[in-house]
């Protein structure tokens, strides 16, 4: 029994390089062949201190050949129940305590024996999920069983402990040893085995080893490879990838490939490229040349954006909006004709194109106001005084220089008097100046008059200087 241990632990350390899946709702079935040695313990002191497994006390308790058979069903979440039965010869009965403590053995002549047990079976990789998958699976047991040791039988109550290591996904080789207690023989020598008028006590441990198939699963494809670990059950396919088809064989499984009947790179969805260019042959507007992705697979000889099958001037650069064709300055202003506003004539680029005009700075408006605060009007009237035509004539001449541009007439007075009159006074000032310049030649269309009374002071009105300050007339650009 040693040896064949040793021999099966030796195989199973050679041959599981990889995970196995072991019995599961994958191989649900199982069958363990094996052989078995019989042991038995003290009969007053069967936990005593000079050990329970001693290989001397049943060397002889051995049939060579194949002596146990189990059947096991699996139930969920690593639990199994099995049926088992087994036969044995015993030579070695013992061991006994001497009463200086010491062990001995009783030797016997060649009892039969058989044994049938129940037993739940809990697969300890259970408890950690890294462990799950792995080849090295130990396992603890509970059950019942009835033996008979020549023509006498007892029940017993069973504990167990083993290692299966999967060698592949349903075969192992498996090591156990159960401990078969016999409770009743403790407190009544009735539960004893009697052989030839003898009473012995009949508990003991048995040890197993052997392999084990798990089988079962179903495949309805017929594909080799078990519905539960096939992700296709129902269409046959590869065992690398799961049960699926790859029907192109190009090392893509269908239901990954774009193109699951022609062969592709896995860089290409699956799908051909004829041409190389990163672009499958089916979005491709040019497959047989090589192009831009950008560019729907086809080129841009003149790097314009415009794909060389749709652009007009294929070897020019051109927008898009154009079909790929340059547009034209027919006055070579630096102004497109289609954005030319004057495309015959030489303008600017702020101009659209056109001649420029002229923009009214902040100098010219600072000159405009220092113009328009000497306009003098007769005391409490709107009447400009004759001595301010010059200086209206002055910015008569500044404005024609900027027909483009608005303006604000504005009217401000100091505050003597009611303000409605001051008011009143400052709107009809104001007009009074646009009267002018529109009389003298500046368009009604670029001028505005306001008045603001007495509300915008630019000076204390309680001094006369200040006031005078404040009885002005302002032109401002309009923005």
């Amino acid at each position: 029994m040693k040896k064949l241990i040793k021999s099966l632990l030796v195989v199973a350390a050679a041959l599981t390089a990889s995970s196995a899946i072991a019995q599961s709702e994958t191989y649900p079935w199982a069958i363990k062949i094996g052989a078995n040695a019989v042991d038995f313990v003290a009969e007053s002191e069967p936990f005593a201190d000079y050990r329970l497994i001693n290989p001397e006390y049943f060397n002889q308790n051995i049939i060579p050949s194949i002596s146990e058979l189990t059947v096991s069903r699996y139930i969920k979440n690593g639990f199994s129940a099995s049926v088992s039965g087994s036969i044995n010869k015993i030579e070695e009965y013992g061991a006994f305590l001497t009463a200086n403590d010491q062990p001995r053995q009783t030797a016997v002549d060649d009892w039969s024996y058989f044994a049938l047990e129940g037993q739940l079976n809990y697969d300890v990789r259970q408890l950690k999920d890294s462990w799950k998958s792995g080849w090295f699976a130990p396992y603890a047991g509970i059950g019942a069983g009835y033996h008979w040791i020549e023509d006498d039988g007892a029940f017993s109550a069973n504990l167990s402990g083993g290692i299966d290591f999967w060698i592949t996904e349903n075969f192992a080789i498996y090591v156990e040893t159960t401990y078969k207690g016999v409770i009743s023989e403790y407190d009544d020598t009735d539960g004893n085995i009697v052989v030839d008028n003898v009473s012995y006590q009949s508990s003991h441990l048995q040890h197993s080893a052997g392999v084990k198939f798990a089988f079962g699963g179903t495949d309805t494809d017929g594909d080799g490879i078990n519905d539960k670990k096939d992700e296709c059950p129902d269409t046959p396919g590869l065992e690398q990838f799961n049960g699926c088809p790859d029907s192109d064989l190009d090392g893509i499984k269908d239901s990954e490939d774009n193109c699951p009947d022609q062969v592709g790179k896995p860089e290409n969805g699956g799908c051909p490229d004829s041409d190389g260019d990163g672009v499958v042959d089916g979005d491709d507007a040019c497959p047989n040349v090589a192009g831009e992705a950008s560019m729907k697979g086809c080129p841009d000889s003149d790097g314009d954006g415009v794909a060389d099958n749709i652009d007009n001037c294929p070897n020019v650069a051109g927008p898009v909006a154009n079909n790929g064709c340059p547009y034209k300055d027919t006055d070579n202003d630096g102004v497109l004709d289609k954005d030319d506003k004057c495309p015959t004539v030489p303008g600017v680029v702020a101009n659209n194109g056109c001649p420029e005009v002229k923009v009214v700075t902040k100098e010219v408006q600072a000159t405009l106001n220092n113009y328009a605060k000497t306009i003098l009007f007769d005391s409490g009237r709107s009447t400009i005084k004759t001595q301010s035509e010059a200086v209206l004539d002055d910015i008569v001449a500044i404005l024609k220089e900027y027909p483009k541009a608005r303006f604000n007439i504005d009217g401000h007075t100091d505050s003597v008097g009611a303000a409605s009159s001051n008011q009143r006074l400052s709107e009809s000032r104001a007009a009074a100046v646009k009267a002018y310049l529109i009389g003298h030649g500046i368009s009604q269309a670029n001028l505005n008059s306001r008045g603001f009374g007495e509300s915008s002071p630019i000076a204390n009105n309680a001094s006369r200087e200040g006031r005078k300050l404040n009885r002005r007339v302002e032109i401002n650009l309009i923005k």
